[in-house]
């Protein structure tokens, strides 16, 4: 059962799409375009580069916590707002597998942890997490063999909007955290009473359909709010 709870959350058409995505980032950051959206979020471009990578090698991994009894769908491409998912093939299964994506959420919250604890944002990296948590959460879908899913550019659009008003200085690190976190919080953890009777083989905290949305922001909401900072942040350490 180990290697089966182990696959792509996206068909590899979409999943492909974000490797592009990735290495056009590569030749940004190269060409020193992007390299003061990472300044203003708190990383080099080199850590930033790392952290994108490690979250799209990591949303092959899922760690498992529990086992929800109930019958399960199997292998299946499940379409939801434009966006492709996959429903993995198992054999001989207990039951929906409850898990934490690697690259969804375990590098996410280290991450914001980090930008928490850099510059000292409980106040407002708090504020930011149950605004966007409260309106991803009204927006989050159960679907059938997946689990929840959100549709792929909220996360990005709310939290580049919100981190902006919160704190001009502070938004780049602000979008991230907000949108990392809240996604997974209004989601994902506040729909789990929901996953039993949805037939997922693996609902994973952080994997399809979020993985994207939480990817993405990563990617864009940090770009956006970094174009708005006037000025590096000020680390409180």
């Amino acid at each position: 059962m180990d290697s089966q709870v182990h696959y792509l959350p996206l068909t590899p058409g979409l999943f492909s799409i974000l490797v592009i995505l990735f290495a056009g980032l590569i030749i940004l950051v190269q060409l020193r375009i992007l390299r003061y959206a990472y300044i203003r979020l708190g990383v080099g471009p080199g850590m930033a580069l790392m952290l994108l990578f490690g979250s799209l090698i990591g949303s092959y991994f899922n760690i498992p916590i529990t086992i929800l009894p109930g019958p399960v769908r199997s292998a299946q491409i499940v379409d939801f707002f434009g966006m492709r998912y996959v429903v993995p093939l198992v054999t001989s299964w207990p039951g929906t597998v409850l898990a934490v994506n690697v690259g969804g959420a375990v590098i996410p919250t280290l991450m914001s942890t980090y930008l928490v604890l850099r510059y000292q944002l409980w106040f407002k990296a708090m504020l930011a997490t149950a605004a966007i948590a409260f309106v991803i959460h009204s927006m989050a879908t159960p679907v059938q063999g997946i689990g929840i899913a959100v549709p792929v550019f909220l996360p990005v659009v709310t939290t580049a909007i919100l981190a902006f008003i919160l704190s001009r200085e502070y938004a780049a690190p602000l979008a991230y955290i907000g949108g990392s976190m809240g996604t997974l919080i209004g989601a994902d953890l506040l729909n789990l009473d929901k996953i039993a009777g949805l037939g997922a083989p693996v609902a994973s905290i952080g994997g399809a359909g979020t993985f994207d949305g939480i990817f993405l922001t990563g990617i864009l909401a940090v770009l956006l709010a970094g174009i708005a900072s006037p000025s590096r942040p000020r680390p409180a350490w």
